[in-house]
């Protein structure tokens, strides 16, 4: 008896890539495919996604299926494209997408955004195909009606292809470097264990009739179990997005990867307050190929982009479950605890991160962590007064730092911010934040190398200019030039036999105090615990006493040659009492 085959539900894809690399034209062009009259009724614009149902993918890629007909009813596309909105839909432990479009600009290759891109997948486990967009930027490029990438390249000259073949080359080796084995679709034999590559152009509809094969090929061979229609089972969504408005109430935008939800239906969500219970006013869906016109309807199986009225004002929190309740709400209560427990290593020390969504607040802390950031706190929201005074409590300077991904500095926090040295790093852009963290921490290590180094007596030798004695005891005062290092209030002087020179109580140039004077400066020196002609003398060499421990700071960051021609100096007269003074350092 033949076995009936298993009832598949739309495989959910998630569009990610860098800045500027093509995502939103992308899905552009996947929308586009069934827009001619001959194929109406062939997308649908759902709520926070698109619907392009199976005889759309059939018709576009007759060539490629020669005749066969798909499993999958469709494809259900996330509309908001990014690693950021991929990581923020959860679902089942991990990411809402059954698989992902890994979109690159062939003429750029990998970057910063990419790699992000790659990385969030590699968390969740998602697979993913590689579109090898703008190929229509490639040198000696010729127009051509053929959209189907195989139809396209026959069409093109030799010089062209080798062009493209050579990028195509420069992809594979970049991906390989991220753990990767990849090579163009159609070169394939074993998906399982070889990323496949599509290359297109987005702007100009070329490759997307492949690219929707690919998808499609590859969830109904590989998802099967993911992507099994199970209307019995409970309806399972994830908030894409919450809209709050006073004539209507609140609404989520969720995409319903499982089961079924109806109207009156009992539903758990998380919110600002923890996961509440509440119930469904309303189910509204889009009516067909526009985003305009709502339906409403009493009930809607998965996979489907739905809108959901509930009867309680919740804050709830995009990015979190949506579940249906039959009864007790206890498994539902506990799901949506641990999906909404963040997956963050923390540590007693570090800096803080806020972000707007769980997901986004794991990618920011995940890319963080890959740089060795360590990070003390995260938190969702946006930063309050609270988080500026515990910022500002912390011991190390380097760790008095928030990091706030797509979220709000509000008006109290800037105000109690004001006096500290607690600095608040904001964007939306996780990579550049990344940057933003790394290049702060790099200047905030060379203000605290600076500051401890203005603290640090510095190898330093003065002499006493005859013609400048202003007083001769408590304190002596006398005309001085720094001869090299750099003298400052508080340095204790050392003469050339090594006894004790006297302690500098102030530096003053002309009418003007200075904590400072570097080499080659002559100022005037109040020099206290001494007297002239006895203890000192004019035109007599004095340096200023170190420890050391500067030595062994010094031969580790050497400075001026001056400086460390008079470090040798102070080394001799030291070893005059002690052999092996500095021999350690």
């Amino acid at each position: 008896m033949e076995q009936k085959e298993k009832a598949l539900r739309e495989p959910i894809v998630c569009v990610l890539g860098h800045v500027d690399h093509g995502k939103t034209t992308l899905l552009d062009a996947i929308r586009g495919t069934s827009i001619a009259k001959a194929e109406a009724g062939g997308i649908t614009q759902r709520i926070g996604a698109t619907e392009i149902d199976a005889s759309s993918i059939e018709k576009k890629a007759k060539e490629l299926l020669k005749g066969g007909k798909l499993r999958i009813p469709g494809l259900l596309f996330i509309d908001t494209p990014g690693h950021v909105a991929f990581s923020n839909m959860r679902a089942r432990g991990g990411s809402l997408a059954d698989i992902a479009i890994l979109v690159i600009d062939i003429n750029e290759g990998l970057k910063p955004q990419t790699v992000e891109s790659i990385n969030i997948l590699k968390k969740f486990r998602t697979p993913f195909v590689v579109t090898a967009n703008k190929i229509d930027g490639i040198d000696l490029f010729r127009p051509s009606k053929a959209t189907a990438f195989r139809e396209f390249i026959k069409d093109q000259r030799p010089e062209y292809v080798e062009g493209l073949e050579s990028k195509l080359y420069n992809l594979v080796s970049a991906i390989y470097n991220q753990g990767f084995s990849a090579d163009r679709y159609d070169r394939i034999g074993d998906f399982s264990k070889t990323l496949a590559i599509v290359p297109v152009s987005a702007k100009l509809g070329i490759g997307i009739s492949d690219l929707l094969m690919i998808l499609s090929g590859l969830a109904q061979r590989f998802l099967e179990s993911d992507i099994s229609l199970k209307n019995d089972e409970l309806g399972a969504g994830t908030v894409i997005e919450v809209k709050v408005e006073s004539s209507l109430g609140t609404t989520l935008d969720t995409v319903l990867f499982q089961g079924k939800i109806k109207r009156g239906d009992s539903i758990a969500i998380n919110t600002s307050e923890g996961p509440k219970v509440t119930k469904v006013k309303a189910l509204f869906v889009n009516s067909g190929r526009t985003r305009k016109d709502l339906k409403e309807r009493e009930r809607v199986n998965a996979a489907a982009g739905i809108r959901v009225l509930i009867v309680d004002k919740y804050e709830v929190i995009p990015g979190s479950p949506l579940l249906v309740v039959k009864g007790d709400a206890t498994e539902q209560i506990e799901t949506i605890l641990k999906e909404s427990s963040p997956n963050i290593q923390l540590a007693p020390d570090g800096i803080m991160v806020k972000a707007d969504a769980l997901g986004s607040l794991e990618a920011v802390c995940y890319e963080l962590s890959e740089e060795d950031i360590k990070i003390r706190s995260a938190s969702i929201g946006n930063v309050t007064r609270r988080d500026i005074v515990d910022a500002a409590t912390m011991n190390n300077p380097l760790d008095r730092l928030i990091v706030a991904f797509n979220v709000s500095v509000l008006p109290e926090a800037k105000s109690a911010s004001l006096g500290t040295d607690v600095a608040v790093l904001n964007g939306n852009i996780i990579y550049s934040l990344v940057d933003q963290t790394k290049k702060w921490k790099e200047m905030k290590k060379s203000e605290m190398e600076e500051e401890r180094l203005g603290s640090m007596p510095i190898p330093s030798k003065i002499v006493i200019m005859p013609e400048y004695i202003f007083r001769t005891t408590k304190p002596v005062i006398v005309g001085v030039k720094v001869t090299s290092g750099r003298i400052k209030v508080g340095d204790s002087l050392i003469k050339g036999d090594g006894r004790y020179g006297g302690t500098i109580k102030s530096i003053r140039d002309g009418e003007v105090s200075k904590k400072f004077a570097e080499s080659g400066s002559e100022v005037a020196v109040a020099i206290d615990g001494v007297t002239l002609h006895r203890q000192i003398v004019p035109s007599e060499a004095l340096y200023v006493d170190i420890t050391e421990n500067v030595v062994r700071d010094l031969r580790k960051n050497n400075m001026d040659a001056d400086t460390m021609q008079t470090l040798e100096e102070i080394i001799k007269i030291k070893r005059k009492e002690n052999i092996f003074w500095g021999t350690k350092a």
